[in-house]
């Protein structure tokens, strides 16, 4: 597992250019192009909106049970969210002032999730896919991702997406080091799955998703 952006990555990080977060709770959202989907190598099929879930046997407690759901998976490296490590409570205003808007007629508090150990100042909205923007990510039919304070305010007045999950960080690995942990026996993996990601409780979420798994050790 990587704990630092690989080359392509912090390429792609330093071309859309990141707000700096004024906050001891980083709000820097980041916008990703859509990940193709197609196969990563000979015999390999991307993961893309697919769940990974750690083996018990991972022993990196950073990785302890978790269930992250892949965003992007292609020749040059993997990224995904992790879902199932919620970590505070924030209000919305909070957010938004972090971002440099100081609208102090924003209401409401969302669930904040550690997605992963990699660049934790940046932030992800990943959400049902009844929402669209111009900087909407599609991770599949049902699934996208949405980097933008917009998306923020449209939550906080009820006119953003139906579900939604806000985290910072992400788990990425360089090429080819995703499938060399697979074969290591290191991940299962399952059909991601709306319900699952947005609405299971989190302390359930790596239990249930094992049940779903499709890829056996």
């Amino acid at each position: 597992m990587l704990y630092h952006a690989s080359g392509w990555l912090m390429s792609l990080i330093r071309l859309l250019g990141l707000v700096a977060a004024a906050m001891a709770l980083p709000a820097t959202l980041l916008a990703l192009p859509a990940p193709d989907g197609g196969p990563v190598g000979p015999g390999t099929a991307s993961l893309t909106g697919q769940l990974l879930i750690a083996a018990p046997s991972l022993a990196d407690p950073r990785f302890d049970h978790t269930v992250i759901l892949m965003v992007r998976h292609d020749p040059r490296g993997a990224l995904g969210i992790i879902i199932n490590r919620p970590v505070a409570e924030r209000s919305l205003a909070s957010l938004l002032q972090a971002l440099g808007d100081t609208d102090a007629g924003v209401a409401g508090s969302v669930r904040i999730f550690a997605g992963g150990p990699v660049q934790t100042d940046i932030g992800f909205v990943i959400h049902s896919a009844d929402y669209h923007r111009s900087d909407t990510v599609d991770i599949d039919s049902r699934l996208a991702m949405t980097s933008s304070r917009e998306i923020l305010h449209d939550i906080a007045n009820k006119q953003g997406p139906d579900r939604s999950l806000v985290a910072f960080g992400y788990a990425g690995w360089a090429g080819g080091q995703l499938e060399g942990e697979m074969s290591l026996r290191a991940w299962f993996t399952a059909p991601a799955n709306p319900t699952l990601i947005f609405e299971e409780d989190r302390d359930k979420v790596w239990e249930e998703a094992m049940k779903r798994r499709t890829r056996d050790l």
